[in-house]
């Protein structure tokens, strides 16, 4: 039987992104380990000891030597993943990594599910933009323009958020279930915006209904000019990213719209999400994607 081309390029696409092919070869137990530089802790709590903190500080000197020194070599230090071939597959599917050389993070499983949300809202006409917030190097968004070109859709636009500067430390007075959130002291999860729109240019899909929104949700998610959404993607991990962009952006998505939560498994996001559905009195039901994300229709 022969396939679809629009399925099959869609499919090259969900691979490319996620690096699978890499995953898949005979020396991926080396070519998919995480750089050393983000295995070690970057920062303490303010409760730690001065002790504690003088180890971390001679960590983070020796580390910086050792990746000067093998940089000038043109060498990556990295430690071995120490998975079985079929847990490192699973992994890359499922999005239980931060891979070294995809352009996401999310796995294949959550690929498939915005191609068929994308393709279920394109069947039933339902109206509005695409919009992501939190894009890291773009890959879901460079994935969501993939299925719009793939169908023909012009006049659609996609959104893309994020702050390109990584994420905010949190503001535990304002949102007290950030409290013990690290992810502000990752820098691979800083991106520019340049990096990010160098990777739609990548793969051609870099055009003038791709529109980008530089900042900090609370700044920035309220003046977007578009009167309707059809799929919104939410992966700020934090509570406090996820409840400011369900209050800015769920009364703006369309009556069989949809919402997708990359970190709904993640405790503070789940709190958000919770409070957001219990305080608008939302009871769509919640769809599981996989371990990590989920996502639900909106009803009315």
């Amino acid at each position: 039987m022969e396939l679809d081309p629009k399925i099959l390029y869609l499919d090259v696409l969900k691979k490319s992104l996620t690096d699978f092919y890499r995953a898949n070869c005979l020396l991926s137990k080396y070519a998919n380990s995480m750089p050393l530089e983000w295995v070690l802790p970057e920062s303490l709590g303010k409760e730690s000891g001065r002790w504690q903190q003088f180890q971390l500080d001679i960590k983070k000197f020796f580390r910086s030597i050792l990746l000067a020194f093998f940089a000038k070599f043109g060498l990556l230090v990295t430690r071995f993943d120490q998975l079985a071939d079929a847990k490192r597959l699973e992994h890359r599917q499922t999005g239980k990594e931060w891979p070294v050389y995809a352009f996401t993070m999310v796995g294949l499983k959550r690929l498939d599910n915005i191609q068929f949300l994308i393709q279920e809202l394109l069947k039933n006409d339902v109206p509005g933009d695409l919009i992501e917030t939190g894009v890291w190097r773009g890959g879901s968004s460079i994935f969501m323009c993939g299925v719009l070109r793939a169908y023909g859709v012009k006049n659609r636009k996609v959104w893309v958020c994020d702050s390109f500067e990584g994420l905010p430390p949190p503001e535990t007075k304002k949102y007290p279930d950030d409290v013990g959130d690290n992810l502000w002291t990752y820098k691979i999860l800083s991106v520019s915006e340049d990096v990010v729109k160098n990777n739609f240019r990548l793969f051609n899909l870099l055009d003038s209904n791709v529109e980008f929104v530089k900042g900090f949700f609370e700044g920035t998610l309220s003046t977007i000019q578009a009167e309707r959404f059809a799929l919104i993607r939410l992966d700020g991990d934090m509570y406090s990213s996820t409840i400011v962009s369900l209050n800015e952006l769920y009364d703006k998505l369309s009556p069989q719209g949809y919402i997708i939560i990359d970190d709904y498994g993640l405790p503070a996001c789940k709190k958000a999400v919770e409070d957001f559905r219990s305080d608008r009195n939302i009871h769509d039901e919640i769809v599981k994607i996989d371990d990590l994300a989920s996502y639900w229709k909106k009803s009315t």
